[in-house]
């Protein structure tokens, strides 16, 4: 193959770090369709915080790194790699919306002997049955022909400072022995720990949609356990700590399952399994379980107020942490607002509190306030839902009144304070 120049498509979490690091080893660009994405990040700004300032104006000054949403930008790229979203419609069905839109994109620029890469999470099979057909119709190109393929699954982790992209060993394969070799070396030159090349796109595809399955189940199942603990009033994370003095026990903490990857990904295999006539009950069952942790939370922080005669109607209640995890900004698929939304029933005065999140994003996906700012008030109630650093030295009791619960989600503050925690 020629010098290769990379177009990456789709600039989100994913994508930008994956572009970014391209860029240092190869002529590459960004395309996205959100002009104001593109916008901000050509300013040296990544709004999701996912690539620092100076890498990414590193990437811009003096390795030519470009990012667009006009098509003739990527046209005379080699090697497109797609980094689009993979949602679920309301029904917890794989949107394949995205991917079609971006094979579409693909289609109208892929030339002859080019190569294009898919990083999103699916089911096995979309790659080739899905993705592929879209770019051969649109380009009037035959796949394994004129075109070639590959599929090497991503493994950002939003707000991790420590596994960058650069230093995740990754997962590549290719629609013939000749490409996955190519693939697999172009990733390979800028990967830190190397790569595992799989014999085929469909074993990639399985890799990577197990990896957060299995997370999701084994959570599920710390989840089962804080319920089965509370009701028999054992806290849940001393009999973790004592059944981790073993030497094969693996120690997981329950907790809320949000984010773009184990709430989500699950529900691909899910669906692709039961068209082949196989019902996933231990994952079905783990992602129903999952999902109810936030409606649990809310009412045994209700439970927590009847034991201590705090009354729960029209109770001032702070929510500490909108975002799905700690120390990102990211707030896809986060559980938090199910809390919200089940004590709004008995209360209309929740102020939710986060320094990471930013509130018109937040209102514009869920219709819910929040503050970047503490109020100067008195609550009945605090929910520590999420573990941000910033709470660490938070005084929590100082904002309460004197009779008042505190909820624990994380399991972060002094149990002397606490009056319930998962």
């Amino acid at each position: 193959m020629k010098e290769i120049k990379i177009a990456v498509i789709g600039l989100g979490y994913v994508g930008l770090p994956l572009a970014r690091l391209f860029s240092t080893k190869y002529k590459t660009v960004g395309f996205d369709m959100n002009q104001a994405r593109v916008d901000a990040l050509m300013t040296g700004h990544d709004a999701t915080l996912e690539v620092a300032d100076d890498l990414l104006q590193d990437a811009i000054k003096n390795h030519g790194f470009k990012c667009t949403t006009r098509l003739d930008d990527i046209r005379d790229c080699n090697f497109y790699v797609v980094a689009v979203p993979t949602p679920v419609d309301e029904n917890n069905r794989p949107d394949l919306k995205p991917l079609w839109g971006a094979s579409e994109t693909v289609g109208k620029v892929i030339s002859k002997g080019d190569v294009v890469v898919y990083e999103s999470t699916v089911y096995p099979g979309v790659t080739e049955e899905e993705c592929l057909p879209v770019v051969e119709r649109v380009s009037g190109l035959k796949y394994n022909v004129d075109f070639f393929a590959g599929y090497s699954p991503e493994r950002i982790n939003p707000g991790d400072k420590t596994h960058t992209v650069e230093k995740i060993k990754k997962v590549t394969s290719g629609s013939t022995p000749e490409i996955a070799d190519l693939v697999d070396e172009v990733y390979n030159s800028v990967l830190v720990n190397g790569t595992h090349k799989a014999p085929s796109i469909k074993v990639a595809e399985a890799s990577k949609i197990i990896e957060n399955s299995q997370r999701d189940v084994n959570i599920a199942f710390m989840n089962e356990l804080a319920k089965i603990f509370n009701a028999m009033g054992i806290d849940t994370h001393d009999v973790i700590e004592a059944a981790s003095s073993k030497w094969n026990f693996i120690k997981l903490s329950p907790g809320l399952v949000g984010g773009h990857c184990i709430s989500v990904d699950p529900y691909y295999l899910i669906q692709k399994a039961q068209v082949y006539g196989v019902l996933p009950r231990v994952m079905s069952n783990a992602r129903r379980l999952n999902d109810g942790m936030g409606a649990y939370v809310a009412n045994q922080t209700i439970k927590c107020m009847n034991k201590k005669g705090v009354m729960v109607k029209d109770a001032k209640i702070l929510i500490l942490g909108v975002t799905f995890k700690e120390n990102c900004p990211d707030i896809r698929n986060t559980k938090v607002v199910d809390i919200y939304h089940t004590l709004e029933e008995y209360t209309k005065h929740i102020t939710i509190y986060d320094p990471w999140a930013n509130p018109a994003a937040v209102m514009h996906e869920y219709g819910v306030e929040v503050v970047n700012e503490l109020p100067q008030q008195k609550f009945d109630a605090v929910i520590a839902a999420v573990a941000h650093k910033q709470f660490e030295t938070l005084d929590v009791a100082a904002l309460l009144n004197p009779n008042h619960v505190i909820y624990d989600v994380k399991g972060t503050l002094d149990r002397s304070i606490i009056d319930g925690r998962l």
